[in-house]
């Protein structure tokens, strides 16, 4: 749910949501979260553990620069073509990259030259639609900053601009056909409704505008014509066209899903672009790469944990960094729930979803690294979660607005609660229960949580407090760098029971949770730094030492916690919160 809803999707949606619609007030609709609790002692003791900012990736510019080049040279073909005529605009939207960009490639052959755009959707900034949270938070808001800052400047390296214009896409790009005679909007499909209702629009948009028969790659010399909005598939690592079953007859089960589409589709192969992409039409002003101030928003840098640097280059530099330099992939699979760090996973997921970086190339750069170095369980598990990310994005298609529904796909009929103080305590990190507390401080202050810190939190929040499961996940909405709707939505329907998950109560045990994945107390001493004096194994059961619990646990007591957890950790084929875990 990208875009806030036109009255026509209202209609839509008209069965979602219940009347007593949770309200907040301006202060707390209007700010990313809340602010960090400060150490509650000034003698504390120093600790890396508590006071390092990790930079992802951590390279340094001059070093990214030179990764990006090298790819970008890799991946370029001299025998290319173009055949068309006139110009073509390149409407960017969540696919903000260069590499394997087959919006961009097609712009390229069809035309002489190609206009790039991207239209900044004043809807984007609004506030979500049940619970009025922020649309777009500010770290996810500068993240896309610096996405599009790299892409400008990655164009201009191929002889091309990035025009950036503030206003609603089906506004914007009508005039500029119109304005330079465009024959053909190209821009990547996307498939939730808000997405697809302004794809509609900007459709309509384009009717209205009247060509000439010398504009554009018209064959006809007599007849005026329209420009058209080409949609092109190019957002998973399978190819919507390829698969083997109709959308409608999609599995309900992951697993059948996965096995279908392993034995029987091909990974289409990364699109290559020729070294130049010019020329560019003639424009005196490109528009610049707004400020998070211009976009409403105040400036929030993450100040512990981790730190994303948003764009294209960054992307690969990110893949190099994990895969080649650092040689984490070959341990993934055993290192991918943890929690604390920047190298227990790949972390490739904000870029993944900006679209500053393509699934099909980390497909590639595994095949690559299978075979240069090795091939094992964790560098399948890694292709392993991108078909869950694929997956999530083929239901939203099958379900529609189901996946916003309370009752999800499944249409299940539960007692939900939206109270408002428990639901708060949940979202300040203020349960205590220090693991929930942590993840959801790491999220507020860094945009990110990890694959097995976003099953914990989801669990506790839809079944030890009974929370209406669509709360948490709008303020993930609002929160995560790596938001989209696809994976966030689905995500939380599986874990809420409402979705696509064969056991309908899923459960994950604090007590069994803290002690597999962390035993010493580290992470959750690290984003409380409180707990820093006490024992290691004291951390996740602080007792009175740290502040109430807000709810009893349904299952599990964290005063006995070696033998009395009876929740249910998935298996090591489960569920991967948020498709792969990056």
């Amino acid at each position: 749910m990208a875009i806030l809803p036109s009255s026509s999707l209202l209609s839509q949606r008209k069965l979602i949501y219940p009347s007593s619609i949770f309200a907040y007030s301006s202060h707390i609709r209007f700010r990313l979260g809340f602010q960090i609790m400060s150490s509650t002692s000034k003698s504390e003791p120093k600790s890396v553990s508590s006071s390092t900012i990790y930079q992802v990736p951590g390279l340094d510019s001059h070093e990214m620069d030179s990764i990006a080049e090298k790819t970008f040279e890799r991946y370029s073909s001299k025998t290319v073509k173009r055949n068309g005529k006139g110009i073509s605009i390149v409407w960017y939207r969540n696919d903000l990259r260069v590499l394997d960009n087959e919006a961009l490639f097609k712009a390229w052959v069809s035309s002489e030259a190609i206009l790039p755009v991207y239209c900044i959707d004043p809807r984007l900034f609004e506030t979500t639609y049940c619970f009025g949270f922020p649309k777009t938070g500010a770290l996810r808001a500068q993240f896309i900053i610096e996405c599009l800052a790299d892409l400008k400047k990655n164009l201009m390296k191929k002889g091309l601009d990035l025009l950036i214009q503030r206003g609603k896409p089906e506004d914007i790009l009508p005039s500029l056909a119109k304005a330079f005679g465009a024959h053909t909007v190209y821009a990547h499909k996307e498939t939730c409704s808000e997405e697809l209702q302004v794809e509609r629009l900007v459709t309509r948009g384009l009717r209205g505008v009247v060509l000439s028969p010398a504009q554009g790659n018209s064959t006809s010399s007599s007849s005026t014509h329209n420009p058209k909005l080409e949609l092109i598939w190019g957002s998973t690592m399978y190819h919507l066209d390829d698969l083997p079953i109709s959308i409608s007859s999609l599995p309900d089960v992951y697993t059948q899903f996965r096995k279908s589409v392993e034995a029987k589709c091909a990974i289409r192969g990364c699109i290559r672009l020729p070294k130049s992409l010019g020329p560019a039409p003639s424009i005196d002003d490109w528009g610049h790469v707004p400020s998070i101030e211009q976009l409403g928003l105040q400036s929030e840098k993450a100040t512990k944990g981790m730190r994303f640097l948003g764009g294209e280059t960054a992307a690969l530099s990110r893949v190099s960094e994990y895969f080649w330099k650092k040689d984490s992939l070959k341990v993934y699979k055993e290192t991918r729930n943890g929690m604390l760090g920047p190298d227990y996973s790949t972390k490739f997921s904000p870029w993944l979803a900006s679209g500053s970086l393509s699934p099909r190339f980390i497909y590639e750069e595994v095949k690559r690294y299978e075979k240069e170095r090795l091939a094992n369980d964790s560098t399948y598990w890694v292709l392993f979660e991108l078909i869950w990310r694929d997956y999530f994005r083929f239901l939203s298609i099958k379900y529609g607005n189901s996946i916003f529904h309370l009752g999800g796909p499944r249409k299940a009929e539960r007692g939900w609660s939206q109270e408002q103080k428990l639901f708060e305590s949940w979202r300040n990190g203020c349960t205590g229960y220090p693991l929930i507390d942590a993840n959801m401080k790491e999220l507020s202050a860094t945009g990110f949580m990890s694959n097995r810190g976003r099953q914990i939190v989801c669990s506790f929040l839809v079944r030890d407090m009974g929370i209406d499961w669509r709360m948490g996940a709008e303020w993930f909405e609002t929160c995560l760098l790596d938001y989209d709707p696809c994976s966030n939505y689905g995500n939380w329907t599986y874990g809420a029971g409402v979705g696509n998950d064969p056991r309908e109560d899923r459960y994950f045990s604090i007590p069994k949770q803290a002690q597999t994945y962390d035993p010493e107390g580290e992470y959750v001493a690290y984003w409380l730094p409180e707990l820093l004096a006490l024992p290691r194994d004291k951390r996740n059961f602080p007792g009175k030492s740290y502040i109430e619990q807000v709810v009893p646990l349904k299952f599990g007591n964290t005063n006995r916690h070696h033998n009395q957890s009876v929740g249910r950790r998935s298996k090591s084929g489960g569920r991967q919160f948020q498709g792969h875990r990056r």
